[in-house]
């Protein structure tokens, strides 16, 4: 089985998680920009939070056999703090990288006035620079959020096969699949998604333009959520067919449309002699 995980927060999580994800079968990752849970209050870190995201993540991955690509945006929720907003105005040389297969997380956490403007801006960006959008919904007032996320992509003018509403439900599938846009579903432990239910959902929508991630983070999450669907939609009926389109197929038609994921062979595991600007991930030992 192989999975490619098209949302999951790395840099929050152990090489204990990578060596587990391959061996679930997990060998792609995008890794979408986001908030760290402590405000940040320059953007400088911000700067200094891209360049990890396109260097010592990617690197990191590869020792574990594991390609992994990212998304780069503001977040919705520091859109709100004046400290963060000149990192709108150094995206476009970062959206210019070549592993950045999407402009994101951009979107809504309380639906204000800055949100607003950070969305537009930002789906601006994505036109221009002609990427995918990878869109985060508000885990709050989560039906309204998605209609008037939904208004905003129309605005924008980005054609809707290029813009995945992520972090959806039972809710809001019906009304994303139906604007033309990609759905997303974060499967998580106690919250979000179970996949139980992300399964009656394939089994009522179908698994055309639906996207199924871990959205695994510094909180309560689980990095193996997509092996765990993957086995949930076998035991409900669904072919081996059906879980490589959803797990596989489904994340490189998406970021696809970047023109930027080159996907390789994996290679024999991990290189213990490889380093990444003189560093390795190795600690310990000689």
């Amino acid at each position: 089985m192989r999975i490619f995980d098209p949302h999951i927060h790395m840099t929050s999580r152990t090489t204990d998680d990578y060596e587990a994800m391959y061996a679930a079968g997990v060998r792609a990752v995008v890794e979408p920009a986001f908030w760290l849970g402590q405000p940040r209050t320059s953007p400088e870190s911000f700067y200094d939070y891209f360049d990890a995201l396109l260097g010592w993540e990617p690197y990191r991955a590869a020792q574990f056999g594991i390609q992994h690509f990212c998304t780069i945006a503001l977040n919705p929720k520091e859109a709100n703090d004046p400290r963060c907003l000149p990192v709108l105005d150094e995206l476009d040389r970062y959206l210019a990288k070549d592993r950045v297969v999407a402009v994101g997380e951009i979107g809504y956490d309380s639906m204000t006035p800055q949100e607003d403007e950070a969305l537009a801006r930002q789906l601006q960006l994505a036109v221009e620079h002609e990427l995918p959008a990878l869109v985060h919904t508000p885990h709050r007032d989560k039906a309204a959020g998605t209609r008037r996320t939904l208004d905003v992509v129309r605005e924008s003018g980005i054609a809707p096969e290029l813009v995945v509403l992520d972090h959806l439900n039972e809710l809001t599938v019906g009304m994303v699949l139906d604007s033309g846009c990609w759905a997303g579903f974060s499967i998580y432990p106690k919250t979000k998604m179970s996949e139980d239910r992300m399964v009656e959902i394939l089994k009522e929508h179908g698994t055309q333009r639906v996207l199924v991630n871990s959205a695994a983070d510094w909180g309560r999450s689980d990095p193996l959520k997509t092996r765990r669907t993957a086995d949930a939609m076998l035991a409900a009926g669904f072919d081996e067919e059906d879980v490589d389109k959803v797990l596989w197929r489904n994340p490189v038609a998406f970021y696809g449309q970047s023109g930027r994921l080159e996907l390789e062979e994996p290679g024999p595991g991990p290189d213990e002699a490889a380093t990444f600007q003189g560093n390795s991930i190795r600690r310990g030992g000689a």
